[in-house]
């Protein structure tokens, strides 16, 4: 495998992104006219991530990549319940807190578990078939449409399985509208920016990956 410069600081940044959404998305906020959990927030700067792994390095690598997060946030989930679990001490008077707050998170994790595995390998399935029939031109028809299509699955499943019965479904569809219009028009957004980091990635790593003879099953990593 090639020694790559910038690819362990980029799956560094995008784990990390990953993982702290889904502890934030604990809290539901209110911006504007949108509602949305706060997890949202952060969770459009892994597209940028997810773009650069699939059209820097492949799709090969991104699979490994998603695997990698689907562990970690796995055994983050796994850390928080046998925590809650453990006693507290006497004088700790916070484990109600706990409970409210970081017990959530395991039903989060796996809302996040199964949208985030449909979505990332649907977003980067697309634009990596996207590039080819391309021919690598127009990145930013990629980005946006790869981002159009997989942000329906990984927002609607998301939002059910994460709140379904914890609040009434006028607000889950509040949230599951707030949460699509604001995620796309971060990827908008932050389209030229996308294009910049792209092209420095590709700049330094001297590299520029089609998947002309890449198996895109997601269970096979080599």
């Amino acid at each position: 495998m090639k020694n790559y410069k910038l690819l362990i600081p980029l799956i560094s940044f995008y784990i990390t992104i990953l993982l702290t959404s889904n502890i934030v998305s604990t809290k539901i906020t209110h911006f504007w006219w949108f509602t949305f959990d706060a997890g949202t927030i952060l969770f459009p700067l892994s597209y940028i991530f997810g773009d650069i792994l699939t059209e820097v390095y492949g799709y090969k690598e991104t699979k490994k990549v998603i695997w990698i997060w689907f562990f970690s946030l796995f055994l983050m989930s796994v850390i928080i319940i046998l925590v809650w679990v453990l006693p507290p001490a006497n004088d700790w008077n916070f484990q109600q807190d706990y409970q409210n707050i970081l017990w959530f998170t395991p039903r989060i994790i796996g809302a996040s578990l199964v949208a985030y595995l449909i979505w990332e390998f649907c977003n980067s399935y697309i634009l990596a078939k996207i590039k080819l029939k391309m021919k690598g031109k127009l990145l930013f028809i990629r980005t946006i449409w790869s981002t159009l299509v997989a942000e329906v699955f990984d927002t609607f499943i998301f939002v059910f399985l994460a709140f379904y019965g914890v609040f009434d479904n006028h607000i889950l569809w509040l949230i599951i509208f707030s949460n699509y219009i604001f995620k796309i028009g971060v990827e908008i957004l932050f389209t030229p920016f996308t294009y910049t980091l792209v092209n420095k990635f590709k700049k330094s790593e001297k590299m520029d990956f089609y998947d002309t003879k890449t198996d895109f099953n997601p269970f096979t990593l080599w």
